[in-house]
């Protein structure tokens, strides 16, 4: 609170309740269906592959866009150690599943030994191949991350971590440390972004952004468009902006330093990546792109002399 105040209104948005919130009546409180996709409490499996474990219910800061804001307070939603076993168990018994995100709430807001308890019992499972975390808490709690709980982490590889940075006044020597403590324990990171009308939504502090997450070893993974939550229209900003905002990063940053800008659709349909329009024609002989400074040139096609099913 005391950064969020020093720093003025792009970080003191994100969490202070608005008048404009009660107002809203186009956005919906499950907007990703995620109740639907739960056969146990507290697991999300929308994807064959993977499932999403809530093990917290508490957050560093309580982010007035969060996607599952409608959960905060609850006790229809609580979490306890037999829902989280139940959910061990689920995943246990669908050997479909390899990748598994442990969420919440905040999964870095337990303590050392209930994440060493959780992390033993998920990498336990044979056919599970890929343990990621998503967190808010280097950015919004640094001082949490200490030495012992990088070691318990770096127990458990191949194990992500993606970290919650909105705004480049969030990377601090604080969370800079919090990040290298991480990084030093072998454990790669990424950062997943949220689009945000009056907080982000400009180029020069995106790109401000993403270049200090690359110089603390943090690499820009996602660009959310904001959830359709409801309660916060005054947040979202258009997919056009997003697009813009995009093109403008791909023109002033390397690679590495753009995030993929995804929306989160509701019915259930997943993540779908957006990208500015750059192949302008198609045909047999050529095809025609668009650079990032407007300029259009010809690719030449080979013939598919061989042409396999696709």
């Amino acid at each position: 609170l005391k950064l969020a105040i020093k720093k003025g209104p792009s970080l003191l948005q994100q969490v202070l309740p608005d008048i404009r919130e009660l107002y809203d009546d186009v956005c919906q409180a499950d907007p990703l269906g995620e109740e639907k996709n739960s056969p146990v409490p507290n697991l999300i499996h929308r994807y064959r592959d993977r499932v999403l474990l809530m093990v917290s219910q508490e957050c560093a800061i309580y982010c007035r866009f969060c996607t599952r804001k409608r959960r905060v307070g609850r006790n229809g939603f609580k979490i306890t150690r037999e829902s989280i076993e139940k959910g061990i168990d689920y995943i246990k018994r669908h050997r479909e599943v390899r990748d598994v995100l442990i969420s919440g709430g905040d999964p870095l807001l337990l303590s050392d030994e209930q994440l060493d308890w959780i992390l033993a019992a998920v990498r336990d499972i044979r056919h599970v191949e890929i343990v990621r975390i998503g967190s808010r808490v280097p950015s919004a709690l640094p001082q949490r991350v200490t030495p012992h709980l990088a070691k318990v982490l770096r127990k458990y590889h191949p194990l992500y971590l993606n970290i919650h940075f909105n705004h480049p006044d969030e990377i601090t020597k604080e969370s800079s440390q919090a990040c290298q403590l991480l990084a030093d324990a072998g454990i790669p990171l990424g950062s997943q972004t949220v689009l945000l009308r009056g907080i982000n939504d400009n180029a020069e502090v995106l790109a401000a952004l993403m270049k200090k997450l690359l110089a603390i070893r943090v690499r820009p993974y996602y660009l959310f468009q904001a959830d359709p939550v409801k309660g916060i229209s005054h947040l979202r900003t258009s997919i056009e902006v997003g697009i813009h905002l995009i093109e403008k990063l791909r023109a002033n940053l390397s690679g590495m330093a753009v995030p993929d800008y995804v929306v989160d659709v509701p019915g259930n349909g997943g993540k779908i990546p957006l990208l500015p329009q750059y192949l302008v024609e198609l045909n047999e002989k050529e095809a025609v792109l668009r650079s990032y400074q407007g300029e259009t040139y010809s690719y030449p096609q080979k013939p598919d002399l061989h042409p396999s099913a696709h």
